[in-house]
């Protein structure tokens, strides 16, 4: 599989490894979720946030997915940790999902490894991303 060039900009890019600086210095050491999101970090293009391409996952954007296995569509807003709460829609970063759609289109198809297999899901569209709406500080 193919890695895709991703967009991140530079405050989510600070605010992501003081989250992972933080989980290893309070002993996270060996988490997978933490690994998986520094990988990303480390492969993916910063820009300033004025100039993000609207139809980019940041943090904070509500998307709609489509599980490719299942035709399941699910909303989701890309949250911090402390924000998250998946019962109003918001997922962490650090789940498998948030970590695999930080930085990606909408179209992009994305895979990743799930224990029963390989999870493919499709970015239908971006309902809301914070740079594309000038809301620069979220």
């Amino acid at each position: 599989m193919t890695k895709r060039k991703i967009y991140i900009t530079e405050l989510d890019k600070k605010r992501l490894e003081e989250l992972i600086a933080v989980a290893m210095n309070f002993g996270s050491h060996d988490r997978m979720d933490l690994e998986a999101l520094a990988g990303e970090l480390a492969r993916a293009k910063v820009v300033p946030a004025r100039e993000v391409p609207p139809d980019v996952v940041t943090m904070n954007s509500k998307v709609v997915l489509h599980d490719m296995d299942t035709s399941e569509e699910m909303t989701y807003s890309l949250a911090f940790p402390r924000d998250a709460n998946v019962d109003e829609g918001a997922i962490s970063i650090l789940a498998p999902v948030g970590t695999a759609i930080l930085g990606y289109s909408a179209g992009d198809i994305i895979e990743w490894p799930v224990p029963s297999g390989i999870r493919r899901i499709r970015i239908e569209r971006i309902l809301y991303q914070p740079e594309a709406a000038g809301d620069y500080h979220l």
